[in-house]
Formats: structure tokens, sequence, C-alpha cells
């Protein structure tokens, strides 16, 4: 298969390395951080570039993939075109990095007042990035919060809030993706002391590329969404965390 797979910065290495080693022939475009900090203009350069794959005149792509979750509904509302259109089921990149949803429910059970930091994300942040995954607030949490209790009940409002990073008020652990890929000690340094400025605790957690490696293989299975042409990604208010209409 041909495949173009639209990644954000954060996942540079892991997209690369992923497309090297895949079977199949993957074109890599990257997006810049921080442009996740504001979802509609996001959504809408990730459609752009769905549109011109879509569009390609020298090459004909089996599928457009993502390497991205919601990201504060990022995705939500994007069109596949002519060809499908596949995400992974991810709230966010740190799924990603966890290698699946168990993982990343497991560490967010245990350690819900945690800060990510991978080495990609530390090194490429520019200007008002933040340093640390998932640490952007949202212009209005409050309204956010209240529009979900309103339409689906004040416990489902309180999970959503949560597994999408929108309260930041407890929280007391810096947690290091390791993707074991090369020497990362110094970016690891950074992390120890950006929590001992914080008070937080640190901790090296182990990082997994399965996800993004059968995101690329094109072993789309139940972990992922295939958006056909012509159907639009939306949120999924259950276990699902993405679905598609139209």
């Amino acid at each position: 298969m041909y495949l173009k797979c639209l990644a954000c910065e954060a996942l540079a290495r892991l997209a690369y390395l992923s497309a090297a080693r895949s079977q199949h022939t993957v074109d890599v475009e990257l997006f810049r951080l921080g442009w996740h900090s504001n979802p509609a203009d996001l959504r809408s350069r990730l459609q752009s570039a769905i549109d011109s794959a879509s569009d390609d005149a020298e090459r004909t792509y089996d599928a457009v993939v993502l390497a991205y979750g919601l990201c504060g509904r990022a995705t939500d509302g994007l069109v596949a075109r002519r060809v499908p259109l596949v995400i992974p089921r991810a709230h966010d990149c740190i799924t990603l990095f966890l290698g699946g949803r168990a993982r990343y429910q497991q560490q967010f059970s245990d350690h819900p007042g945690t800060y990510w930091y991978v080495r990609d994300y530390v090194e490429r942040k520019t200007g008002n990035t933040a340093l640390s995954l998932g640490a952007e607030g949202y212009d209005d949490v409050a309204a956010m919060y209240d529009e979900y209790v309103a339409k689906y009940g004040k416990d489902n409002a309180d999970y959503l809030m949560e597994v999408m990073g929108a309260w930041r008020d407890h929280y007391n652990r810096a947690a290091y993706i390791d993707m074991g890929l090369l020497d990362s000690a110094a970016v690891e340094v950074q992390t120890r002391e950006e929590a001992e400025r914080r008070g937080w605790t640190f901790e090296k957690v182990a990082g997994d590329l399965i996800l993004i490696k059968r995101l690329l293989e094109g072993e789309w299975d139940a972990d992922f969404l295939v958006v056909e042409p012509g159907q639009t990604i939306k949120m999924a208010y259950d276990e699902r965390v993405v679905s598609c209409v139209g």
C-alpha cells in the first residue's frame, strides 16, 4: 500500500522509524507543536493535508493515516475524501507513546496527577509551547465542563474532563516516557529538573511503539477507526473514543 501519514512533531522519530520499517510505502508529513492549542486551526491544517493527499496527481494513496488522538478535539470533524482515513482510538498522544488505552488508563488510575514528557516534544518545543505533554489549558474549562454536565451527566463529564486533560489543579508527578531509541539522558535531566522545580516526584516510564507500528503497517484492528470516503470523524463519549458519521 501507499500511505500518507500526518503526524505531530511530538511523534517525529516514532513516525519516521515506523515508516522506514513498514512493508508499505509511507510518506510522512509533520505538523508543528503548539498547533494543538488551537484545535480549530489544527483541524483546518489537517483537513487541507487530507484533501491534498486525496487529490495528489503523482501518488495514489490507499489511505491517509493520522498519528494523532482526539487532541483537544482537533481531529473531531475531519472528513475522509477519496481515500480512507485511519486514526487510533486515543484521547491524546500519550496513548500512542504508551502503546494502548489500557496501559494509559492504568497509569491514569495509579497516578492521576501526571505531566508527561517525551524527547521529541521537549527538544522541538518553541516559544510558549509547554515543556510537557498535556500541560496546555483550554480557553474556558468551566464552560466546557458545564456543557458536558448538561449533555451527559456529572459522572460522564468528570471522566471526560480528566481523560482530556482539562483539570490541572492536582498534579504531583512528572513522568518521562523513554521510547528506548536513543540516549535521552539530557532530556531526562530536564524532566527531573522540572519535577524538582515544581515539587513533583519523577518517574521514568517505558514507552511502546506498537500502536504507531501497527498504524503504519496497516494492521487496523479494533484499536483504530477506519473512516471511509465521505465519512466524518466524531468524538464518541464512550470506550470507542472516536466514531464516524456519514
